[in-house]
């Protein structure tokens, strides 16, 4: 698919809005990222239309296109008659200017494939096969009906596509050219490389870069008709009103504005846009006889998802190409000239496309509703938020792995509300939430117990009806993120570990409070016991100061007596041996 479209990974936002508004749901959504089931898809383009993130991007040929250009000198253009809404121009002289500048040897309107189209239309309802009348000149109608409604084959005209028909036009002309398609339209794009026809496609997007580059810039419109009538035709091949009618197909109800007389035995029908295209086709066998106009963008071709219109510009692109219509038939007067045959088979078959997806038994989507807790008719919502217009459709898609089983929103909501309900009421700690005003969002049992609140019911009310929101104030003025405090409830003479979080925004304060009240009392206990201990080391150091200076007094008294003594002694002994040695002398 990426030759064609891709998505924007880091863009992705995970919205489903592509989802929700595409028609065939050929988006799958994994990890959170959306991308295209190439298979399914039938390049409607819608999905870049209503992207809010522009994730998706349409592949560009420019490089392409503009190579072909450089290396070859027969190149012819065919672009699409919207290209007057798209670049504001009045005439396509102004763009055939710009398109020969470009390097193409020749530019015509598709209008001139539209009008040997229309032809053909007249012929296949004139043989009153068709019970009913589908045109075939939208690529993505085409791709709709072929794989998802094969109901409505038997009504789709067997006529190629304005673009194909003029390229065959084309061929036959210029032989061996090398032909560029220019237009609004995504899906023309994988029609042109399946028919072999088209060399490459530009979008209005491509060329405008194209013209930047180059630095091309539209000359003014001309001063008026010229005598020419070649000019107001589509640029030379034919030369009747009649083909310049057929410059209305991008508009709603222009290929119904194409047939100079409609063919009698229909009633004739526009519908455009992806979602009453897929309503006509699903009830389309109710009715008999209705001629249907049908494109799969708002405002038919106008508005095409790579056309230069923006939101809301459907009107004025729509009343641009009425009036250049208006303008061109009126310059070549019906009888003037009779429109030029041409040989080209435009005759197409539209075969049935089997679609790849898986069919599960009715057991197995009730088994997918089951885990995500729908057992009961009345358990699916079918809200659509999933992208899905039905539960039983999305249990379809998660069977064959389009999309995740947890993007039901409802589901996932219920789920994360329980998940919430669960951890906050069956939490052994209290948890109080209070919004930015001080009014309780909500409240645990184990916060109402150590609070002190016996109120039933206190959601939405003041919390300081109920207790004192002192240190949540503080922590909202403060700012800061994360504040702890220990508190003392009177009420409830507990001691309170008080942790308190500001939600994102300030919007919210979420506090969690823990019981400390033993963890207090046993703190306090054990300084008690610290305290006496202390005081009985204190008696005890005391009472050995006191016996120490008692045994040092005790033990000062005995020395003093021993020293007396041993004096005594040592002065008798003296005397005894001074005695003895002078009685030695005297003998």
């Amino acid at each position: 698919m990426k030759e064609y479209l891709e998505f924007k990974k880091a863009r992705c936002k995970d919205c489903y809005k592509c989802l929700r508004e595409c028609p065939v749901k050929a988006i799958e959504v994994k990890n959170h990222q959306a991308q295209i089931i190439k298979e399914r898809c039938i390049l409607c383009g819608r999905c870049t239309v209503v992207c809010p993130q522009n994730a998706k991007i349409v592949h560009s040929e420019k490089d392409e296109v503009d190579s072909i250009l450089l290396s070859n000198d027969n190149v012819v253009a065919s672009i699409a008659p919207s290209f007057i809404s798209s670049f504001r121009l009045r005439s396509f002289s102004q763009m055939e200017s710009i398109l020969l500048k470009l390097g193409f040897a020749f530019a015509e309107e598709t209008a001139v494939g539209a009008n040997a189209v229309t032809k053909e239309y007249e012929k296949c309802m004139a043989t009153g096969k068709y019970p009913n009348f589908i045109t075939s000149a939208c690529p993505a109608l085409c791709r709709l009906i072929q794989e998802y409604h094969p109901n409505a084959l038997k009504y789709l005209a067997p006529v190629d596509s304005p673009m194909i028909a003029h390229a065959k036009i084309l061929r036959q002309r210029f032989p061996g050219c090398k032909v560029i398609f220019i237009g609004p339209c995504i899906a023309k794009k994988r029609e042109a490389k399946e028919s072999g026809l088209i060399d490459g496609v530009l979008t209005f997007e491509d060329l405008r870069r194209l013209m930047v580059e180059r630095g091309l810039t539209f000359p003014l419109p001309d001063a008026g008709p010229q005598e020419d009538g070649e000019r107001f035709s589509c640029t030379g091949i034919t030369g009747t009103a009649s083909a310049n009618r057929s410059k209305s197909y991008p508009i709603r109800r222009g290929i119904i504005h194409a047939f100079e007389a409609r063919p009698e035995g229909y009633d004739y029908v526009a519908v455009d846009g992806p979602l009453n295209c897929v309503s006509t086709l699903e009830n389309i066998d109710q009715v008999s006889g209705v001629f249907f106009e049908m494109n799969m963008c708002e405002n038919a071709c106008v508005s095409g998802p790579c056309s230069l219109v923006g939101d809301g510009e459907g009107v004025r692109a729509t009343v641009e190409v009425k009036r250049y219509v208006r303008e061109e038939c009126a310059a070549l007067p019906r009888e003037k000239a009779g429109d030029r045959e041409y040989t080209v088979d435009i005759s197409a078959s539209y075969p049935r496309i089997e679609s790849k997806s898986l069919i599960p038994t009715p057991e197995q989507i009730e088994e997918i509703l089951h885990k995500t807790g729908k057992f009961k008719p009345e358990d699916e919502l079918n809200c659509g938020s999933c992208g899905y217009p039905t539960c039983r459709e999305k249990a379809w898609a998660v069977f064959n792995g389009y999309a995740d089983i947890d993007i039901c929103l409802p589901y996932m909501r219920e789920r994360a509300e329980s998940m919430s309900y669960e951890i906050i009421h069956n939490s052994p700690e209290g948890i109080v939430v209070l919004d930015s005003d001080m009014n309780v969002v909500d409240i645990n049992a184990k916060a109402r117990e150590l609070l002190g609140i016996t109120a039933v019911n206190v959601k939405g009310l003041p919390a300081i009806d109920f207790f004192n929101p002192t240190e949540f104030l503080i922590a909202q003025n403060s700012g800061r993120q994360y504040v702890r405090k220990k508190i003392y409830v009177s009420e409830t003479r507990k001691h309170v570990e008080l942790s308190i979080s500001i939600l994102k925004g300030n919007r919210a304060l979420f506090g969690i409070l823990k019981d400390i009240t033993d963890e207090v009392q046993y703190s306090e206990k054990l300084g008690k016991m610290r305290m006496e201990t202390l005081s009985t080391t204190d008696d005890v150091i005391k009472k050995q100061m006191r016996v120490a200076q008692e045994i040092a007094s005790l033990l000062g008294e005995t020395t003093a007596e021993t020293k007396v003594a041993l004096l005594k002694l040592k002065k008798t002994l003296m005397q005894e041996e001074e005695e003895r040695e002078k009685s030695e002398e005297r003998s």
